[in-house]
Formats: C-alpha cells, sequence, structure tokens
C-alpha cells in the first residue's frame, strides 16, 4: 500500500462502512483473493459519485461486481452503470450478485476483451472506472477518451503498483517490467493529454482522477 500502513489504519477507522451486503461481499474477496477496490479507494469513489451525480457509468473490469455495486448504491438511484470483465470464471459470479443484490436491471455487464467491446461502445460516459489490467490502461485511452463528454470523469485504479511505477525499470522483477513500462506512459499521457486535467492521488495503491475539458 502506498499510503503509510498507520495512517492508513487511522483513515479507515473513521468510514462507516457499506450496506451488509457490500461489505458480506468485500469479506468473501478478502478470503478468496479475489482483488477488488481498497478501503480509502471505495472512500473517494463515494465522494467522486456524490459530487458528479452521474448518470451513465462504465466501469472497465468488474471482477466479482463488487465495484459496480457500490456504484449503484452510492450513485443516483437512475443512473445506468455497464461494466466490462472478460475473465470468464467471475462473470457468472457478478452476475448473481447483481441478482442477489436487486441490481441486475441497473446494471449491464459485457462480457469480452474491453480492447474489443470499447471501440462498438456509443457512450457517452459522464464517470469511467478503470480497474482492469493494469498493463492495457493505455491501450484503453484513445477509445476511453471518445467516449466521455466535456466535465466526464476518468478514474483510474492501482496506478502505482504498490509502490513499483516509483522504481527504475530495473529495480522491478523482469515480468513485471512491461506492466511498470506502460503504466509510466499511461500517467504520461494522463498528465500531458491537452483533452484532461489529471491529478495522480496516493491514495490506496494510486489513484488517478481526470477531467474532460
Amino acid at each position: 500500500m502506498i499510503t503509510e500502513e498507520r495512517m492508513s489504519v487511522f483513515i479507515n477507522s473513521f468510514d462507516p462502512g457499506n450496506t451488509p451486503f457490500l461489505n458480506e461481499l468485500e469479506q468473501y474477496a478478502i478470503k478468496t483473493n479475489v482483488p477488488i477496490i481498497r478501503p480509502q479507494m471505495q472512500s473517494l469513489l463515494k465522494l467522486l459519485l456524490a459530487m458528479k451525480k452521474p448518470k451513465h457509468i462504465l466501469e472497465v473490469g468488474t471482477a466479482i461486481g463488487f465495484s459496480a455495486l457500490l456504484m449503484s448504491e452510492y450513485g443516483p438511484e437512475d443512473a445506468e452503470i455497464t461494466t466490462i470483465e472478460k475473465y470468464e470464471k467471475r462473470i457468472p459470479l457478478a452476475k448473481e450478485n447483481f441478482k442477489r443484490a436487486g441490481k441486475e436491471k441497473q446494471i449491464t455487464l459485457l462480457e469480452g476483451d474491453a480492447t474489443e467491446i470499447l471501440k462498438e461502445l456509443t457512450g457517452p460516459y459522464d464517470f469511467i472506472f478503470m480497474d482492469a489490467a493494469k498493463g492495457q490502461y493505455i491501450h484503453f485511452l484513445p477509445d476511453i477518451l471518445k467516449l466521455m463528454p466535456e466535465g466526464g470523469l476518468l478514474i483510474s485504479d492501482n496506478v502505482l503498483q504498490d509502490g513499483d511505477a516509483l522504481e527504475s525499470r530495473y529495480a522491478v522483477t523482469r515480468r513485471n517490467r512491461t506492466i511498470h513500462t506502460r503504466m509510466r506512459e499511461y500517467l504520461y499521457e494522463l498528465k500531458h493529454c491537452k483533452e484532461l486535467q489529471t491529478d495522480i492521488l496516493p491514495v490506496g495503491d494510486g489513484v488517478t482522477v481526470s477531467v474532460k475539458l
């Protein structure tokens, strides 16, 4: 975790928590080693949802549906959420979780590779949450930009890679070097893109918040 552990524990101690179903889902994810957004990221997402009040939300990376359900719970009641997942083993579980929460009509799950699906979407989406394979963020960006209206938000999670992004390419393990390079390229593009205003925040495992100009 990027934020110093003692500080994180202190900050999280004030959090009122989520709904019982989300708490149950979070515990399941922890026990089964399914990656979901960390508590500080959850808190930031709730804040941004309250500020933006988006009507059309796009998520890249569903996993078991935790963050989509969190956005449906803490975003506007009439918000429409589209989420993309290609890992076949998690798709049925995500769909079942949407059904159990009574959110299957509000959340649409698109099955397949986001690289292809994003090209087919028309949007616009005023709130986009990126939480998929980190090495693909840079490849998703051109299509993401086309789907964002003026004032739209793009939130990208896990951009600091447990601190690896700060290190030299040769300080990370060989198998992580491609992801390391691509994430640095992604951060550079976000900060230098004339269409976006972006800040990089040391929240959880690192997050970027970008506004379409």
